[in-house]
């Protein structure tokens, strides 16, 4: 089984296990050990995964580490272990931080099972940064986060080549939230470079809202430009046939079953021609979910009250429909169960205030597809 393959099938026992962890001794055993193992660590030889790891010097007595995993009788990684659940921006890194300034480890590790943070000493030497390089989050698993997470076999693991990868990993990340930021919320400084370089006004206070709003919403429809753009390109190989988008008399999503095919109307007049705004919708369904699998497995399904988006073209496997044919736009999310909320949208862009809802009601398919197939 490939390595992303492994963390899938732990990540979809997360939320079933969860319901039965209680302490974090329990955490350990339930998440935090299977990952070890996952990553090529035997966990019962003390010469590799050292448990309740301590020195002789530079911390309090009797505090202890929850895991040091060894290499040529030295330890590489300190990991500090949490209750599920537990939120893990308190101050439970000081101890990992005492540790860290004593041992020869380079890199340590904050986690409640679900969630792990990767330090190391890109500030200053011997000293664990503040800030994470690297988070890891088993129940939103994104693929290039993954494949990150592969430096960190045993077969694979060279620290000098992850100093190196800590800091680019860390600055892009610490760069991508301030984009972030700014572009949710701009600053003032970041809505005087745009002022500047269209116009020769004064940054006055009434210049500085009508820029904050102008730049805000420029940078909104660029990115969703350049989405569409690169959609768009991709859909030329995956085009959609006037077949893959005619209407389907589908029965309810509860009862699982697809429609045969005689309830298909061969009539012209009963064809639904799909619009533009709920072909963007569809590729921007498809942006969000990139990165959370395959978008060949992105389904389009055209109906007289709203056009649907499923799971691989599978109608008991709805991501969400969109009502666009009133004045009032509707997004319908399903969860897991298959239950439809409809939420009232004002434009196209809102639909990526539903990113999340997007991301888990596809994860939980492919999680039951998992429990199908005998994961326990």
């Amino acid at each position: 089984m490939d390595f992303i393959d492994q963390i899938k099938v732990l990540s979809a026992k997360i939320p079933k296990l969860s319901e039965s962890i209680k302490t974090e001794e329990a955490t350990k055993n339930a998440l935090i050990m299977p990952l070890l193992d996952i990553l090529g660590y035997n966990v019962f030889d003390p010469t590799e995964v050292v448990p309740e790891f301590t020195t002789d010097y530079g911390t309090k007595k009797g505090e202890k580490v929850d895991y040091a995993i060894i290499q040529d009788d030295k330890p590489i990684i300190l990991i500090e272990c949490k209750n599920i659940g537990a939120d893990l921006d308190k101050e439970y890194a000081s101890q990992l931080f005492r540790y860290f300034s004593v041992s020869e480890a380079k890199i340590g590790i904050l986690t409640n099972g679900i969630i792990y943070r990767f330090y190391t000493d890109i500030d200053a030497p011997n000293k664990m940064d503040d800030k994470a390089f690297l988070e890891i989050n088993l129940l939103d698993i994104k693929e290039p986060l993954i494949n990150e997470l592969k430096r960190f076999k045993k077969e694979s693991f060279n620290i000098d080549d992850l100093a190196n990868v800590a800091c680019e990993l860390r600055y892009t990340k610490e760069i991508k939230q301030i984009l972030a930021n700014e572009i949710n919320s701009p600053s003032e400084e970041f809505v005087k470079y745009f002022t500047k370089k269209v116009t020769n006004s004064p940054f006055t206070q009434s210049v500085r809202e009508r820029f904050t709003v102008l730049t805000k919403n420029a940078l909104n429809q660029f990115i969703n430009d350049r989405i569409n753009e690169r959609l768009k390109f991709a859909m030329t190989e995956d085009s959609l046939s006037p077949n893959s988008i005619e209407p389907v008399q589908t029965s309810s999503f509860k009862e699982g079953k697809e429609p045969p095919s005689s309830d298909i109307s061969d009539d012209n007049s009963e064809r639904i021609a799909t619009t533009e705004e709920e072909l963007e919708g569809y590729y921007i369904i498809k942006a969000i979910l990139r990165e959370s699998l395959d978008l060949k497995r992105i389904a389009i399904r055209d109906k007289k009250s709203y056009c649907g988006v499923l799971l691989d073209d599978n109608n008991r496997k709805p991501i969400c429909r969109m009502y666009f044919n009133t004045k009032q736009k509707y997004l319908g999310l399903f969860n897991g169960d298959k239950d439809e909320e409809k939420v009232p949208i004002d434009d196209l862009n809102c639909i990526y205030d539903y990113a999340d809802k997007l991301k888990t009601v596809v994860g939980s398919y492919d999680n039951k597809k998992l429990d199908v197939e005998g994961i326990n």
